[in-house]
């Protein structure tokens, strides 16, 4: 991941993408925030990490989260993830929920080792087979 890399979160058509975020990302990196809802790590021209969340009652759900398969196995999907997480603290959320699916082991490894425990299916996919949910206090 080039240093010049950087973190966008993006609310949607009125962003303005200029308050700034302390996501923990690597010196020389900077993030934006503006409605917390969408997450964005460029490499040069080339996006390579992306994710975004939504609110679920008072918790910040977290929707969607990519990494391109080139870009896999360099903390690319961590600094999503903890870009997310401080989105949603700053947007007053205590916690952050997923769902994934049980044939998502690197999903599931990255979740649990970023602290994120299981709790009870919620949602539209609540009962489905093979769906697992987790969470994590912010």
């Amino acid at each position: 991941m080039a240093a010049d890399s950087q973190a966008l979160v993006a609310g949607g058509p009125a962003a303005d993408l200029q308050a700034p975020v302390s996501a923990g990302l690597a010196a020389g990196s900077r993030s934006f925030v503006s409605g917390g809802m969408e997450v964005g790590v460029p490499a040069g021209e080339r996006l390579v990490g992306c994710g975004g969340w939504r609110r679920h009652g008072e918790d910040a759900e977290l929707k969607r989260m990519f990494t391109i398969a080139a870009a896999r196995g360099r903390g690319v999907a961590r600094r999503v993830l903890a870009a997310i997480e401080e989105s949603a603290r700053e947007q007053g959320c205590k916690r952050v929920i997923l769902e994934t699916g049980d044939k998502q082991p690197e999903a599931i490894a990255l979740y649990e080792k970023c602290g994120y425990e299981r709790i009870e299916d919620f949602g539209y996919y609540k009962g489905e087979p093979g769906v697992l949910s987790y969470a994590r206090t912010l």
